[in-house]
Parts: C-alpha cells; structure tokens; sequence
C-alpha cells in the first residue's frame, strides 16, 4: 500500500525545461516508479522521450492538454494517457486549477 499523505511533496522546478515548478510525491522500486503528480495552473512538463519505458498518467482533477508525439490530447478527470516506450509527450496546465494525477513508468 502506498501512502501518498505520508509522502513529501518535492518541487521540480522547469521539470524537463517545462514552465514554472511540478510537485510530485515519489515512490517505488528499481522495477517500476509510483508518483501522485500536481501541476498548478499555468505551469507545464516540458517535451520528453521515453526511450526506455513506458508511462501511464491517470487523471484525478483539472483540465489541459497533452501532447503525445505532436497530437494533441484533452486532459480531464478520469481520462488516461498513455505514452509507450520511444514515444514522446509533454503536459500543459491552460486550466483554472491544479491538474492532479498518478503516474506509473515501469523500469526496463
């Protein structure tokens, strides 16, 4: 079981040369990574490459959009995204509110 209330909130400024600061409480093993992400208004993760992994990012609140391999996706409660291995994405908060989220990459 993880406990996310019992985990530190660390803050990721310009997280992958995105805008303004990401907050993730972290957790896992060698085998797969666990994070409760939150991504304020205004603020992105920037382009990435998942050379090695996979990630799946489901959505509990706010709106905005991701970009997977330049096609843009609605992001909203309860959607999922998932970015497979060797694919590329980013995240944008263009909402009004924290997008809040958990994130599973598995580790090859």
């Amino acid at each position: 079981m993880i406990d996310f209330t019992r985990i530190a909130e660390t803050a990721l400024p310009h997280f992958k040369e995105g805008e303004g600061t990401f907050f993730a409480r972290m957790a896992g093993d060698p085998l797969c990574k666990i994070l409760q992400g939150r991504l304020p208004a205004g603020a992105t993760i920037g382009l990435h490459t998942h050379d090695a992994s996979a990630e799946i990012i489901f959505f509990l609140s706010g709106t905005g959009r991701m970009i997977l391999n330049g096609e843009e996706e609605s992001i909203a409660p309860g959607l999922c995204h998932y970015c497979p291995r060797g694919s590329s994405h980013r995240m944008i908060n263009d909402g009004e509110e924290d997008i809040r989220f958990l994130a599973v990459v598995p580790q090859q």
